[in-house]
């Protein structure tokens, strides 16, 4: 089989004539493609037939470009023909005139007002899925402990180790350099009228009550939270979640709930490791103030107290299971396509920070209120 042919023409009657040889393939159509669109596109308002008799051989390539010929826009359609019928299987496949309009349109935008209620709408509504699956997650979780037989442990504990064990690292370091810029920060004024001491009751009572199940929260949602989703939405893309539903088991119960126990076991005793090593860092910046280990301990125990640990402490719980479902939410909203899973990952952490910093807000508020 030879190589890709065009031979241009002039019949008797003025039309004019293309006539395709050799073998129509990607690697030997280019020069002929470009070729024959100078052709028919210089033809004006002449007719033109393409003589497909010649053709020995078209794959994919070589019928894009027989569509790409007809589909020009003239004032006589272009007709192509002697072309061997399993080569004209394939040519029918396709319609010329549809392929010549925009399939996919941009949508008109809308006005500004009318933009702005249906975006307020989406948000609503999404807010509204995100309240039911949080309850939906909760109500499985008081489930899965009344029955523990049916929880999965082991892949609870798995879960654990990601989320809790391997996260011990960045916790570290972040409430570590947190509570020694908080300290230095701090005592640069407080300097200033000698008042050192009382930094260390500003650490205090900044991890133990805000900064301590705060900044884990965050932590995790960034790390977990997209783990999560990413999980499911990739399950969700491989069509595994169709699958659990299919054989009867509760994506929910069966997925989510082990991540929820894991999250909820996990982000407690991470807001106290965080605790412990912020005050660590406080201390370690006091010292070069001159204040000991041992005067920084004794101010730190005695401004907290049980409650101010217990206050911030049961926020973690509350953030555990914030991370926890968006994470497993945004995995189970998954669509189709190659983005789908990186902007499942993406929304999981944008509205797990949105809702902790929510909570967090509404916790401040409820303890105002409780004289907390």
């Amino acid at each position: 089989m030879t190589a890709a042919a065009l031979a241009v023409t002039e019949a008797a009657d003025g039309h004019t004539v293309l006539a395709l040889s050799g073998r129509l393939d990607a690697d030997t159509i280019p020069e002929v493609w470009r070729q024959a669109l100078q052709v028919v596109r210089g033809s004006g308002g002449k007719s033109v037939v393409v003589d497909a008799a010649g053709i020995d051989y078209c794959d994919g390539a070589g019928i894009a470009l027989l569509v790409d010929l007809l589909r020009q826009p003239r004032q006589t359609p272009i007709a192509v023909e002697n072309l061997k019928p399993a080569f004209a299987d394939l040519l029918r496949q396709f319609d010329p005139q549809v392929l010549a309009h925009d399939q996919d349109p941009e949508q008109p935008r809308r006005p500004a007002i009318e933009e702005l209620g249906h975006n307020a709408a989406i948000m609503l509504r999404d807010m509204r899925t995100q309240v039911e699956f949080l309850g939906h997650s909760t109500s499985a979780l008081f489930s899965a402990i009344r029955h523990p037989s049916t929880i999965r442990w082991r892949d609870v504990g798995v879960v654990c180790e990601r989320a809790g064990a391997d996260a011990l690292p960045i916790v570290a370091l972040i409430s570590f350099l947190l509570g020694l810029i908080l300290a230095f920060q701090s005592a640069i004024p407080m300097r200033k009228f000698g008042a050192e001491i009382f930094v260390a009751d500003l650490i205090g009572l900044a991890m133990v009550r805000e900064l301590g199940a705060l900044m884990t929260a965050i932590l995790l949602a960034g790390r977990s939270g997209a783990a999560f989703a990413a999980e499911i939405g990739t399950m969700r893309v491989n069509q595994e979640i169709d699958a659990l539903t299919t054989m009867g088991l509760d994506p929910v119960r069966f997925l989510v709930t082990t991540r929820v126990i894991a999250a909820v076991l996990m982000t407690p005793l991470l807001t106290l490791f965080a605790v412990l090593v912020g005050l660590l860092g406080g201390a370690l910046t006091m010292r070069s103030f001159g204040i000991p280990f041992i005067t920084f301990l004794h101010e730190v125990e005695s401004i907290v107290t049980f409650q101010d640990f217990m206050a911030g402490w049961v926020k973690s719980f509350v953030f555990a299971l914030l991370i926890a479902g968006i994470g497993c939410l945004r995995g189970l909203q998954t669509g189709a396509g190659a983005s789908a899973v990186g902007d499942a990952a993406t929304r999981a952490v944008v509205s797990g920070l949105v809702l902790i910093v929510i909570v967090d807000g509404v916790f401040a508020v409820l303890y105002f209120i409780l004289n907390i």
